[in-house]
């Protein structure tokens, strides 16, 4: 089963053990990677009340009339709302899917480079919903904690493939991000789905790790592996699942595969299932050149590519054009 390759990998080996913890740690996520694209990760240090008050205040403001929320509508990329039939992640695999049933709200980095082109793009500031002000504070708290986490993932990463442990996190000085509040309502919400429609289609993320605090559910996250297809994905109440992207995928010369999933539709069974998926994306300094680790490390060598040309032509990619979208 797919759980049997995505191991719950403890964190406090890592920091504190001794040579011998360390390099079985390294090994077990290398082994992962290569088959699944994905871990679970426990000692990671959040407490699990933080994203507790996010969730509480993000669905106040999701179960808000559509109309309070239209103010604060955006396109895939933007900060703020993204509405029903915004977005279908499978079509960043080419194919062909009614939109994605759900709602989010979008965060993204907004530091400022001093680069005004850059800054235009990437660095904006995020916008905040007036009408839930106790949704910052948690946010703001968490988006701290994920960034910490994933540079250290990252050098958990280099270490995995026998690199300098810095061989990522030189490329994060002053990375991009994006963070998502999953809405999944139900289907008094959403209505009946269509046929291969689901509350997020096939795909691979498109950076470098996702961090994500998910709550279980049976319209929930599946993976996919050449071994077992489509399975549930495992889970644990204490753990962050962690998958790589298109870009970290590329830099091992496909060594790791970018973690496949979905998130079924509301369940037959249970139609009125609501979930609520916390989605941090974590990228890297705007403009890295990112080039395959040559053999024995990576297996294929691709071309090099600008990180965030690669990032904006698949933000692109998965946004439904208006006139199919307005007629959802």
């Amino acid at each position: 089963m797919a759980g049997s390759q995505v191991p719950v990998i403890d964190l406090e080996p890592w920091r504190s053990g001794g040579p011998r913890e360390r390099a079985r740690t390294a090994a077990r996520v290398d082994e992962a990677l290569r088959a699944a694209g994905f871990l679970l990760v426990t000692g990671h240090g959040v407490d699990p009340a933080l994203p507790a008050r996010i969730r509480e205040t993000a669905r106040d403001f999701f179960r808000l009339p559509a109309a309070v929320k239209e103010p604060y509508a955006v396109t895939v990329g933007g900060r703020g709302w993204l509405g029903p039939g915004a977005e279908a992640n499978s079509y960043a695999e080419g194919a062909a899917s009614p939109p994605d049933l759900k709602e989010s709200w979008s965060f993204a980095a907004d530091e400022p480079t001093g680069d005004p082109s850059v800054d235009a793009e990437w660095f904006r500031p995020n916008t905040w919903p007036a009408e839930v002000p106790e949704l910052r504070p948690p946010v703001t708290e968490y988006l701290a904690r994920m960034r910490a986490l994933s540079d250290e993932l990252l050098e958990l990463l280099a270490s995995a493939l026998g690199l300098d442990d810095d061989h990522f996190t030189r490329h994060t000085g002053h990375p991009t991000w994006g963070f998502n509040l999953n809405w999944y309502p139900g289907t008094e919400t959403v209505g009946t789905p269509l046929p291969g429609q689901f509350r997020i289609g096939a795909h691979t993320d498109f950076g470098t790790v996702t961090v994500l605090d998910r709550q279980l559910g049976s319209g929930g996250l599946q993976i996919h592996t050449d071994a077992d297809g489509w399975q549930d994905a495992p889970y644990d109440p204490a753990a962050l699942t962690v998958n790589i992207g298109d870009l970290m995928a590329r830099w091992t010369g496909d060594r790791w595969r970018a973690g496949r999933h979905r998130v079924l539709p509301p369940p037959a069974d249970t139609p009125a299932e609501e979930l609520i998926s916390l989605v941090y994306f974590y990228e890297c300094d705007a403009h890295t050149r990112v080039e395959s680790l040559p053999a024995p490390i990576g297996r294929l060598v691709h071309d090099p590519v600008d990180s965030h040309t690669y990032l904006r032509e698949k933000l692109r990619a998965i946004t439904v054009p208006a006139s199919i979208h307005t007629s959802e």
